[in-house]
């Protein structure tokens, strides 16, 4: 854990912030500007640093973070571009802190009990000061799924209401993806966390359980108690009952294979049953669900913010460039006593990544399109600070142009490819095969889809109403010596460093390959800031249909 001191961090924001602002005459006016690695690596190691306190939001944390990216955005040369003439959008959520949980499962005449952190990990998103959940019975209904247009039912005609249900992480083509119900092996929403939670409150269950697999989670279970174990937000709903559930909640495989032996049930031959649309649910006969929390849940406002370039000719059609800002911030005591979750890959970089565009996009001749800079907040909850924006656009969804997201970006050195993220799904593809190739890069779709990377980041709640949104990684290939550390460290950070208290900021960072990203999004940006060019959804991509009622307002 380091420490520095906040008058340290203000001086090396000073500093920054004087370089970006040198006017005429001086060395930036000597050349075009193009980004900086020590600049990015600059932002990143102020941003994770200590004092941030992991970047929590509605913490004090919240406030520094703020400041730094509005005095930084103001030296770069951007305008405000929030409400109100001012930097930020409100976004008002609600926070669920549980405690004094205790739970248990009843089977055959023995209970199991879970602790909160090692067996399982409970929260909840609805309002209340008490959940007491007592004897509940357990229905396992494979993956949680209803999807009519797949001709798919896990329910069936099963009521589950007022039942725990358990649920497989992912979607059935995970494990056999020859099947093809579900895109193969790339994850649909349906496999997602977020769906299983919402369509469990469709479905009037009383709670959803998942069972946590590292392979089709995508993680370990570092990541989910990391992640469950804090308090949980979400955007204030005028019918909450109608949309979340009492308990929310992660079960560790071990002791869910356990709870089915006891049940008489075959975990592995239920997943195997799962995978076709006969499945029908399982009872758990004879084994039950007790639990029983607190819940403090209050108001809190936590802020987006926005900043702004106007363009030249057409200033009411906006590039939007989106990372989010947010963290884990202060959590439980690692084995190293470090309780503070610094996010400085995850996503430091990716914020800072935003600061560097935004210096090199005012220093420049001015774009006849405004370019839009959203640092988002609350991406780690759930991507409420982009679906708050995306319901509540300050610049018309309409005219949005298109966006590209940076998260977590690539700090191990220079690769030879540019994974697409979510790949087919609009004409940006085209964009960005071009612009590797003009880098000497091979453009690909996502390596490995079925983590779900598509869902899983701030574009995608402007992508389902309808903005074309492109998410690029650099990928493959290491192209500079020595090969093997950096494909270890690469490696170990999704191991050990995800979402743990170890995602810290490191001088030996090699930014080239962020460096070389950023250029990438620049060009492209560039390139539709000054056309009149309008990207398009692919014909069956599930959000050309948003975009479509709204045509007649682009020209």
């Amino acid at each position: 854990m380091r420490l520095f001191s906040t008058a340290a961090v203000l001086a090396a924001a000073a500093l920054l912030s004087a370089c970006a602002s040198m006017g005429e005459g001086g060395p930036a006016a000597t050349a075009p500007a193009t980004i900086d690695a020590a600049r990015l690596s600059e932002h990143a190691r102020i941003l994770s640093d200590d004092s941030f306190q992991g970047r929590g939001i509605a913490t004090p944390a919240e406030e520094m973070t703020v400041r730094y990216l509005s005095e930084q955005y103001a030296a770069a040369g951007f305008q405000p571009g929030g409400e109100n003439g001012g930097w930020t959008q409100d976004v008002v959520l609600n926070r669920f802190t549980a405690s004094n949980i205790r739970a248990q499962f009843a089977v055959g005449g023995e209970t199991i009990p879970l602790a909160q952190g090692q067996q399982i990990t409970i929260s909840t998103r609805l309002p209340g000061d008490h959940v007491m959940l007592s004897d509940t019975p357990l229905v396992f209904v494979g993956y949680g799924i209803d999807a009519p247009e797949r001709q798919w039912d896990d329910f069936k005609d099963v009521d589950v209401r007022g039942k725990i249900i358990v649920v497989l992480v992912n979607d059935p083509d995970f494990e056999q993806p020859e099947l093809n119900t579900f895109n193969g092996r790339a994850m649909t929403y349906y496999g997602r966390w977020t769906y299983k939670y919402e369509e469990a409150a469709r479905q009037g269950a009383a709670g959803v359980i998942v069972v946590h697999e590292t392979a089709p989670a995508s993680y370990g279970w570092a990541t989910v108690q990391n992640s469950w174990s804090t308090p949980q937000f979400d955007i204030v709903r005028a019918n909450a009952a109608a949309e979340r559930v009492a308990l929310e909640a992660w079960v560790q495989r071990d002791v869910a294979v356990d709870l089915f032996q006891r049940s008489g049930l075959d975990f592995e031959a239920l997943k195997v049953a799962a995978r076709s649309r006969d499945f029908r649910p399982v009872e758990l006969a004879g084994a039950t669900f007790s639990g029983m929390f607190d819940v403090a849940t209050n108001q809190v406002v936590t802020r987006n913010v926005i900043a702004r370039l106007p363009g030249s000719t057409h200033p009411d059609e906006t590039i939007l460039y989106t990372a989010h800002w947010d963290h884990i911030g202060v959590g439980e005591p690692d084995a190293n006593g470090d309780a503070i979750f610094n996010g400085a890959v995850d996503n430091a970089t990716g914020t800072a990544g935003l600061l560097e565009l935004a210096r090199v996009w005012a220093a420049g001749p001015r774009p006849e399109r405004s370019i839009v800079m959203i640092s988002f907040t609350a991406e780690e909850s759930g991507l409420l600070g982009s679906e708050f924006y995306a319901a509540n656009p300050v610049y018309p969804l309409a005219t949005t142009v298109a966006g590209f997201n940076v998260d977590a970006m690539n700090v191990y050195g220079r690769v030879a490819d540019v994974d697409i993220i979510g790949s087919g799904q609009s004409n940006l593809d085209a964009r960005i095969t071009a612009e590797a190739a003009r880098q000497g890069r091979t453009a690909k779709p996502d390596g490995n889809p079925a983590s779900g990377s598509y869902f899983r980041s701030d574009h995608f709640p402007l992508a389902k109403r309808g903005v074309p949104m492109a998410y690029a990684d650099g990928g493959g290939a290491f192209r500079d010596e020595p090969i093997a550390a950096r494909e270890a460290s690469r490696s170990e950070y999704g191991a050990r460093r995800y979402h743990q208290a170890d995602d810290e900021w490191s001088p030996d960072w090699d930014l080239r390959g962020q460096v070389e990203d950023l250029e990438m999004v620049f060009n492209i940006g560039r390139d539709l800031a000054n056309s009149r060019d309008w990207p398009e959804w692919m014909p069956g991509s599930e959000f050309g249909p948003a975009r479509a009622p709204s045509a007649s307002q682009r020209r």
